[in-house]
């Protein structure tokens, strides 16, 4: 099949999320997997010549290529996308943002037409490629050349739709029947990602618990009625990891690379990690990780609230991250009081990162809702057992085998559990048994991508 792909970001071009590692990884699975597959993005002020090898092919269209033969092709705009911040900056989201993603959408379409890939599928990505069907059932709809083209639309996130202000529709250049409850209008606004949805041939979000989630009022964000009326053409797919980078075998960032057969050299990455972070060396306590943004939706209204009752067991904790201020101030305090208990390092670091995952005994990631989730698969592999609260994507890939779950957000639970798993460390047998499972999990792209060539067969077929 022919697969073009549209997203917003995608590595190692650029990044702010989960959407960029999945665009970065799924093109690659489907080419390996025999597909024909380009990708589409925006071309942003960060993503220079110099840095990659980019071929210009006509005015305000470039291209470099990734894996064998897969062309990444890049949607230039000086006034859109020569900017510092893909989505925003300082001062909040650009406020012409659905001006620019308006812009990227039909010149993708067009896109197609000027290179001649008459694709199978467009698979889409969030709210900044929603409009791709809209434009294709309502504008491209009498061009020969799109009327065999399914869309296939992927939500990452639901809490983020793309809304704006109603007075700006008649800057999609569509009809005003659009703006209605049958299309683009939600509760007087315009909500790009409801009309990826609606007009999407199928839908799916990146695992089966969170596509069941959201279509309730918790998960939904105004958009489960909707999600429930397509509920026949809606799916979840895990996201997969890449295992060329997270592989503690190979992994260049650690003090010691391990296997499963070698498990006994993780203590020695326990013991650079406590002397990394300033912790007490001692293998005999157990050390929390944590990988994380720090906001209330990766579960740390519930962290901060157990912290001095966490900062009493016999344990070590490991923050890395940025996030709101108000947790920065609150963990900040924290540290300062248990400064042989809590190791705080507010800033990206993903050599840092990658002694986390190789040097804990546990990671905890208590998210109060999480599509997917990549740090409890990255933790898994590296045998430190995530601790986790039992939705979206941790529902689907960890279990009491190869880790710890609560199934009640509140910070009683979240300490039950720790305290559970602080006594099962204790627990050699126990122990070794949790990170054999852990360590035999897969969640290889290769998988996640058979599974999307379904949905497209589907998509095709429909």
């Amino acid at each position: 099949m022919k697969i073009a792909m549209m997203a917003s970001e995608a590595l190692p071009f650029v990044k702010t999320g989960g959407l960029a590692d999945v665009i970065g990884a799924l093109p690659l699975a489907l080419e390996y997997c025999g597909q024909e597959v380009i990708v589409i993005m925006p071309r942003y002020k960060s993503i220079t010549d110099s840095k990659f090898r980019i071929n210009r092919i006509s005015e305000g269209i470039s291209f470099t290529t990734i894996g064998r033969d897969i062309k990444v092709y890049f949607i230039e705009n000086s006034i859109y996308f020569n900017r510092e911040g893909l989505y925003g900056d300082k001062n909040g989201d650009y406020q012409d943002n659905l001006e620019r993603f308006a812009f990227f959408c039909r010149r993708s379409i067009d896109l197609l037409k000027e290179i001649n890939f008459s694709a199978d599928i467009l698979h889409l990505h969030d709210w900044q490629s929603s409009l791709v069907p809209v434009y294709l059932r309502n504008t491209y709809f009498d061009k020969s050349f799109y009327k065999k083209m399914k869309c296939v639309l992927t939500i990452h996130n639901t809490g983020y739709q793309g809304i704006f202000d109603k007075d700006e529709f008649s800057k999609l250049g569509l009809s005003g029947d659009l703006f209605d409850i049958n299309g683009l209008e939600f509760y007087g606004k315009v909500n790009l990602l409801k009309g990826g949805i609606v007009f999407s041939d199928l839908i799916n979000t990146v695992s089966p618990t969170y596509a069941k989630e959201i279509q309730t009022k918790d998960f939904g964000f105004g958009l489960e009625g909707l999600l429930r009326q397509r509920k026949n053409v809606l799916s979840g797919i895990l996201n997969g990891l890449d295992y060329s980078i997270w592989d503690p075998s190979a992994d260049r960032f650690i003090m010691q690379n391990f296997s499963e057969q070698t498990i006994e050299s993780k203590v020695f990455d326990k013991e650079d990690l406590q002397k990394t972070c300033g912790l007490p060396v001692n293998k005999d306590i157990p050390v929390l990780g944590m990988v994380s943004r720090l906001a209330e939706q990766k579960g740390f209204d519930i962290f901060v609230e157990s912290l001095n009752k966490l900062c009493k067991m016999n344990l070590q904790i490991v923050i890395l991250g940025t996030g709101d201020l108000k947790y920065h101030q609150i963990l900040k305090t924290a540290a300062e009081k248990y400064p042989k208990v809590i190791s705080l390092n507010l800033k990206f670091d993903d050599p840092l990162a990658h002694k986390i995952y190789a040097g804990s005994d546990v990671f905890l990631m208590p998210s109060k809702y999480e599509p997917c989730g990549l740090g409890q698969l990255i933790s898994l592999r590296y045998g430190t057992i995530p601790l986790v609260f039992k939705t979206g994507g941790l529902a689907d890939t960890i279990n009491t085998k190869n880790g710890f779950l609560f199934s009640v957000y509140s910070k009683e639970e979240l300490l039950k559990s720790v305290e559970k798993a602080v006594f099962t460390f204790k627990n050699e047998l126990k122990w070794a048994s949790l990170i054999s499972n852990a360590m035999k999990c897969n969640f290889s792209w290769r998988i996640s991508a058979d599974k999307y060539i379904k949905l497209y067969v589907k998509a095709k077929t429909s």
